[in-house]
């Protein structure tokens, strides 16, 4: 049994989308069994561009039912069939999406027809939708109108059931379910994460951390991480059941925050700044070298930026004496702030006699008015190393923070 489906949305951005209309017809192989075409009240605006598309504008949807109100008869019309769509990864997230919202998780067997259309009807320009169906003759009305293109998806599927001689679909139904079990292991794992910056951390069935790091978007570096053919990724695609995240803000705050949980990784800085001659040269560290760079870099591209950085600062490219007094800390009692995890929020540092001896993040800003109310919003940094002090630098030479004085009580 087969559930031939077509959604439309509001073209609102990625994971945001809401359903305007929903087409499912029950198809057993020979006949249409059932079917259910609705308008979808989305809640929230249509984009111009999918009114423009689709011909569906915000005042079509504003009594037509919620999603919660039509959920109940997709499950009915659905169950115990193999969901069929033309692309129908992203009519399957749009269905999970939509019943996540409302508590449920909608699981079912999937099978695309562009790949099958690729194999069983090869050498075609394209294989979109209304391209291909105009290319064998398949009426397809009202495009781009979810009725009109899962109709035209239908009868796609059925001529691909006709051409499929050597069994092409159950083959490509058994392929893709085993597929299907390890992408529906990558959506689980990933869906809950935003597009933002934050510590990524992979759990196994036992609840042990065995990956984390830094990132700067959480969602595409554990699809990446998922989705790699990398062996040094085969534990974590194997093992991990689980994953969560924290925010974290600005790079050095993220890098804080993993030293704090005793999780952070040594980075190696092979590249070092030096003045020679009234010129700023960027070359590799040599052993046992007797002349100290003034920054250290993780590759030879990030030091290259710091130069161009101050090149485009005259007061740093003509003046060495400024420069090495704007990424001085000795001495230093100041707070340094800057944006936080969430917006609204701000991250502080606190520097005491030029060394970091804490962070912390405020939302107001009386809460950082007095050092009593700063200790107790503080997470101590129980070692300041060289590398730390390498970071602050680079952060005051790019001007990442606001520099203030360090209130005395």
């Amino acid at each position: 049994m087969y559930s031939v489906i077509d959604i439309e949305s509001n073209g609102a951005p990625f994971r945001k989308e809401s359903i305007i209309e929903i087409a499912i017809y029950r198809f057993d192989g020979h006949e249409i069994t059932d079917q259910f075409i609705s308008l979808v009240n989305p809640e929230s605006e249509i984009s111009s561009f999918v009114q423009n598309l689709t011909g569906i504008s915000s005042k079509m949807v504003l009594t037509a039912p919620k999603f919660h109100e039509i959920a109940k008869r997709v499950v009915e019309i659905t169950q115990d069939s193999t969901l069929v769509g033309h692309n129908i990864d992203f009519d399957y997230r749009m269905l999970r999406q939509s019943f996540k919202k409302l508590g449920y998780e909608f699981n079912i067997n999937t099978l695309d027809t562009i790949p099958l259309a690729k194999k069983l009807i090869p050498d075609e320009k394209s294989y979109s939708l209304s391209k291909l169906c105009k290319s064998i003759g398949i009426p397809l009305t009202e495009a781009h109108r979810a009725s009109g293109d899962a109709r035209a998806t239908l009868d796609l599927f059925k001529l691909l059931m006709i051409k499929d001689n050597s069994n092409e679909i159950i083959q490509s139904q058994q392929e893709e379910n085993h597929a299907k079990d390890y992408l529906n292991k990558i959506q689980l794992l990933t869906e809950d994460l935003p597009n933002e910056r934050g510590i990524l951390y992979f759990q196994n069935s036992d609840g042990k951390i065995i990956h984390s790091d830094v990132v700067e978007d959480l969602y595409k570096s554990a699809k990446k991480i998922l989705e790699s053919d990398s062996r040094k990724y085969k534990n974590i695609q194997e093992d991990a059941v689980l994953t969560s995240y924290e925010l974290t803000g600005t790079d050095l705050i993220a890098k804080l925050m993993m030293k704090n949980k005793g999780i952070s990784k040594t980075q190696p800085l092979p590249f070092g700044l030096f003045h020679r001659k009234n010129k700023y040269v960027l070359e590799k560290i040599k052993k046992e070298q007797e002349e100290k760079p003034y920054l250290r870099f993780k590759s030879f591209t990030q030091g290259l930026k710091a130069i161009n950085y101050i090149k485009s600062k005259p007061e740093l490219k003509e003046n060495f004496e400024e420069f090495t007094q704007k990424i001085n800390l000795k001495k230093r009692n100041e707070i340094w702030t800057s944006s936080g995890r969430t917006l609204g929020e701000k991250s502080f540092l606190i520097l005491e006699n030029g060394k970091l001896t804490g962070f912390g993040f405020y939302d107001l800003y009386h809460q950082i008015q007095s050092l009593e109310k700063i200790k107790k919003l503080m997470l101590p940094v129980s070692r300041f190393s060289q590398d730390l002090q390498n970071d602050l630098q680079l952060a005051l030479l790019r001007n990442e923070f606001e520099v203030l004085e360090l209130p005395k009580a």
